[in-house]
């Protein structure tokens, strides 16, 4: 007999309850910076992805409102009927002309733009190899394409090199994060990037969370490694985060991104961008070029962040991005943290699997230009009162206690 959905979705549910895995979504009344109202409370944010602080910076929102109210609201149609706008061209030469990339192509967001690259470029008998910490739109890019779906360990360039040389026949695509999102650590570029040149390989980095922080500039991880359009001939670039915005684009060689604009179907069968959030991405993107001072405060907001927890007897990860996670071992420690800190006014994410692997639930903490050096004092006092309250520490032999959730 078939089974009910309705069966299957409560069976879930109850599984997912069971191990402290269902989500809650909170709905904010108010931001202003980096503190947030919710459930008539303000909270100090250090879990958004506004690295630069830009999402409420003035001349963002007002290229925003004063392209809204010449242009309208929407996008109106796809970009090859006739919703492509000149503001969606001048951003696009911005973008390539700051990572030094021959062309740009936008995208309604960085899961769609994974989704048409790896479509776009393989098929059935191709193969694409990952590292296993990779974001899930690079995984299901992979599965929706249909080609073979290859992943090494994390950081490892001759795992890479295995898994290329295991399938000799079909077109191959390697692809990694730059920066990546739940741990913060760093692709080895320029190792991968001479593998995929000797495997023939097209090489494709997702630097959603490097763009804008890291390399000179801040024009990312393959800028940082010194590498150019030959070694990396595509880049995704996310607009909501750094650049405080929303959308995407895939920057890189010009043939390929012909090819992608022709045939890649989140791009083909999507509405544009409205015009007016491509207008706040452009602000975004010349305030993030030239306003050195916001890059320069986050690295001195990450050191004062890692020298404090290291002084409070926090082992944290091996991240220089503003990506800090500390380990916390299995769902509900996570919560339970998570959950003491906001009672100290503070909002971290508690984050658990499947985002993360089995027994690593950990808190995710996030910085950016907005914090001053006092919040972040304030926000390390209050996880070393968390874990005194609750008896337990962090960092990678992080053990289980009772549940507090």
């Amino acid at each position: 007999m078939r089974p009910r959905l309705h069966d299957r979705v409560a069976a879930a549910r109850a599984q997912r309850e069971a191990l402290a895995r269902t989500r809650v979504r909170r709905s904010v009344t108010r931001r202003d910076g980096v503190r947030f109202e919710v459930d008539g409370h303000w909270l100090t944010g250090f879990c958004s992805n506004d690295y630069l602080g830009l999402a409420q910076q003035f001349a963002v929102v007002n290229a925003m409102q004063d392209a809204a109210a010449r242009d309208g609201a929407g996008g109106v149609a796809s970009h090859l009927v006739c919703g492509h706008h000149a503001t969606h061209d001048a951003l696009e030469r911005e973008l390539a002309e700051w990572l030094g990339m021959p062309r740009a192509l936008l995208f309604g967001n960085g899961y769609m733009a994974n989704l048409a690259v790896v479509q776009a470029f393989l098929g059935d008998d191709d193969v694409c190899v990952q590292d296993r910490l990779n974001h899930a739109s690079l995984i299901d890019a992979a599965r929706v394409s249909g080609c073979k779906l290859r992943r090494y360990p994390h950081l490892d360039p001759e795992g890479a090199l295995r898994q290329l040389r295991s399938v000799p026949d079909g077109a191959a695509m390697l692809a990694t994060d730059g920066v990546f999102s739940m741990d913060g650590d760093v692709a080895p570029i320029r190792e991968l990037a001479v593998i995929a040149r000797v495997q023939h390989a097209l090489f494709y980095v997702d630097d959603a969370h490097g763009v804008g922080v890291l390399g000179p500039e801040g024009r990312g991880t393959v800028a940082a490694a010194r590498l150019g359009v030959d070694a990396a001939p595509l880049q995704l670039v996310t607009l909501g985060k750094a650049l405080g915005s929303y959308g995407a684009a895939v920057v890189g060689d010009a043939d390929l991104i012909a090819h992608l604009e022709e045939v890649a179907r989140p791009y083909i069968y999507t509405t544009a961008l409205p015009p007016a959030q491509a207008a706040a991405s452009l602000a975004a993107v010349k305030i993030a070029r030239r306003e050195q001072w916001r890059r320069e405060k986050l690295i001195t907001s990450i050191s004062r962040f890692r020298s404090g927890a290291a002084k409070r007897g926090f082992e944290v990860l091996p991240s220089h991005s503003p990506i800090q996670p500390l380990l916390c071992g299995d769902e509900a420690h996570a919560l339970a943290f998570a959950q003491a800190l906001e009672a100290q006014g503070f909002w971290v994410s508690a984050i658990r699997p499947p985002t993360v692997p089995e027994g690593k639930s950990r808190l995710r903490i996030t910085l950016s230009a907005l914090h001053s050096p006092q919040e972040i004092d304030a926000l390390l006092d209050a996880l070393a009162w968390a874990r005194d309250a609750i008896g337990h520490g962090f960092g990678a032999d992080a053990e289980p206690i009772a549940a507090h959730a």
